[in-house]
């Protein structure tokens, strides 16, 4: 059996995965439904799959939050509990993660593998520019956008397709959180 890949990303209207200027983490917009949606998302078993500038990002957040940020939102606390696979050609271990597998090679080749072998889930959030080659060579299976109610224009930062192949998407789920938050789930395929 295969495992299922889920590519889950936090977007702004407009495409971008962050922003900078005055906006928060949750470009200021999340709430309890949102945060407990996440949680929920996370507490079964699956393994997260990380590229290597979004470990370092996440590591880094990390150690420098303090227990009241967002950082340490309980979804997040949960995420990095769960085993993970970071896959880096420039990372060298021991990772600052509790269950980090550290994997040099070809993320392709690497979550090819996995989906192959991994007996729960596979779910990788952030990791852009990996997960656009991912889903060029057919190994996404789940794209998860959940999709904030801002226009970063001017400050938006990581655009989240740029430079991506063409893809048609069948719409899988859609929800409605703390009242304009968007969670639209699609199944992609190579245009």
């Amino acid at each position: 059996m295969t495992a299922t890949y889920t590519f889950d990303v936090f977007s702004s209207l407009d495409g971008y995965g962050a922003a900078t200027g005055d906006w928060t983490g949750y470009w200021g917009k999340q709430g309890p439904e949102l945060l407990d949606h996440r949680l929920a998302l996370y507490d079964p078993e699956q393994r997260m799959v990380f590229g290597a500038t979004t470990y370092r990002m996440f590591a880094q957040m990390v150690a420098a939050s303090t227990d009241a940020s967002e950082v340490r939102d309980p979804w997040v606390t949960r995420m990095r509990n769960l085993p993970a696979t970071v896959i880096s050609k420039t990372l060298e271990g021991p990772l600052d993660w509790p269950d980090a597998t550290l994997v040099s090679g070809d993320a392709v080749d690497v979550v090819a593998r996995l989906k192959k072998e991994s007996d729960v889930p596979l779910r990788s959030h952030g990791s852009l520019a990996m997960n656009r080659a991912l889903m060029a060579a057919g190994l996404v299976d789940r794209v998860q956008v959940t999709l904030f109610p801002v226009i970063t224009g001017q400050t938006g930062q990581d655009p989240i397709f740029h430079g991506a192949a063409d893809f048609d998407l069948r719409l899988l789920e859609t929800r409605t959180l703390d009242g304009d938050i968007q969670e639209l789930v699609y199944r992609p395929t190579l245009h």
